[in-house]
């Protein structure tokens, strides 16, 4: 265990199956004591998850005068080099602590053996991590603390068009193809195997890279569907039509959160605007089960989310150095093309012109690939 900084913290590194059961009850109290720190991708479940498909999987655990302070999950990309744990799988990312406690960044990172920590979804509220974020944007946020009637009221009347379309389309869609219905959380695996072809399809088309692909991925979502807790479950929502899925959605959720994660539909129904049909019943379904909030992540280009949109949660981007050399070598490889990535997010018009080439670039491959 080493000193965490002068005012006697002080951590110690282990891996995530090496937790104590008074360890994780005291994560999941400091989760609830705090609504900023319920996304559930900041749960011990997701970080446990991690650590059985991470052999780089590790957490921080942080102590003061009082007893237990907070948890630092994290990943060991190379040697003084960590990473949020999940990475660019995770939404969410940060220390969970008690109530009131602060930290030194630079002591954090000494006491972890680290020289550099990356992070991509910075939870709000971490003012030891503020001076080192080098982006921030903003997720979106559906508001159900009174009830999905509550939100699609106010949905209706921000998004007047976006509202009426859709359900139009939902009308239209049962009398063309048959009865719409929908569950919240499935248990089939053909449905999970249904949605990952979907989405694995949708990436390549988009030009981007297909997470699904990642064999660890793929066993990092089967395990955390298998968990249905009331503080942590990993729901797969699917909507059908006379029995056959046509859209379905994976994510996380807490016991006041659903967090979305991937998103996908038939794309043989897509001028039905399945996907959106599915976020409205997934909504009104999450507000039923006494959910709060629904987090579709950032929104950056995405015209859907900003009409779902109740309103919006910061979230960081950067990257804490030390003053050390393994920091100042870090920085000289990597900092050109972070620089280059913000400068890209910032300009709408090289953002949108990007999109489009990754987007044709997909169109092309897919259509090699047929």
């Amino acid at each position: 265990m080493q000193q965490l900084d002068r005012k006697h913290h002080s951590v110690s590194v282990v891996r995530p199956d090496e937790l104590g059961e008074n360890e994780l009850s005291a994560w999941r109290g400091m989760q609830a004591a705090q609504p900023h720190l319920a996304n559930p991708f900041l749960s011990p479940e997701f970080t446990l998850a991690m650590g059985e498909v991470s052999p780089s999987a590790r957490v921080g655990i942080l102590s003061d005068e009082e007893g237990l302070a907070g948890f630092l999950p994290f990943e060991l990309r190379a040697r003084g080099v960590g990473s949020a744990i999940g990475d660019w799988v995770s939404l969410c990312q940060g220390v969970v602590h008690r109530p009131g406690a602060a930290f030194d960044a630079d002591a954090l990172l000494q006491g972890l053996g680290l020289h550099v920590w990356e992070f991509g979804c910075l939870v709000e509220r971490q003012p030891w991590f503020a001076p080192y974020e080098t982006l921030s944007q903003q997720s979106v946020v559906l508001d159900l603390s009174a009830g999905y009637a509550e939100y699609a009221r106010a949905l209706a009347g921000r998004s007047p068009k976006f509202y009426k379309s859709t359900l139009y389309k939902e009308r239209k869609l049962g009398r063309d193809a048959g009865e719409v219905s929908f569950t919240f959380a499935s248990r089939e695996p053909d449905d999970f195997r249904t949605l990952r072809r979907w989405k694995s399809d949708q990436y390549r088309r988009m030009g981007r890279a297909d997470r699904f692909a990642k064999p660890w991925v793929v066993e990092l979502t089967e395990r955390l569907h298998a968990i249905d807790t009331p503080s942590f479950a990993g729901p797969l929502s699917m909507m059908y039509v006379d029995g056959r899925p046509v859209a379905g959605h994976f994510g996380l959720r807490s016991d006041s959160v659903l967090v979305g994660w991937f998103p996908a539909y038939d794309p043989s129904f897509a001028k039905y605007s399945p996907g959106l049909i599915q976020h409205l019943r997934m909504a009104e379904a999450a507000a039923a089960a006494g959910l709060g909030a629904m987090d579709l992540g950032i929104g950056t280009g995405s015209e859907y989310k900003e009409a779902l949109r109740s309103h919006g949660a910061p979230v960081g981007e950067g990257v804490v150095r030390r003053r050390t050399l393994g920091a100042a070598v870090h920085r000289a490889r990597h900092e050109p093309v972070r620089l280059a990535r913000r400068f890209v997010l910032e300009t709408p018009v090289l953002y949108r012109a990007a999109d489009k080439l990754l987007r044709a670039y997909g169109t092309r491959t897919s259509a090699r690939g047929r």
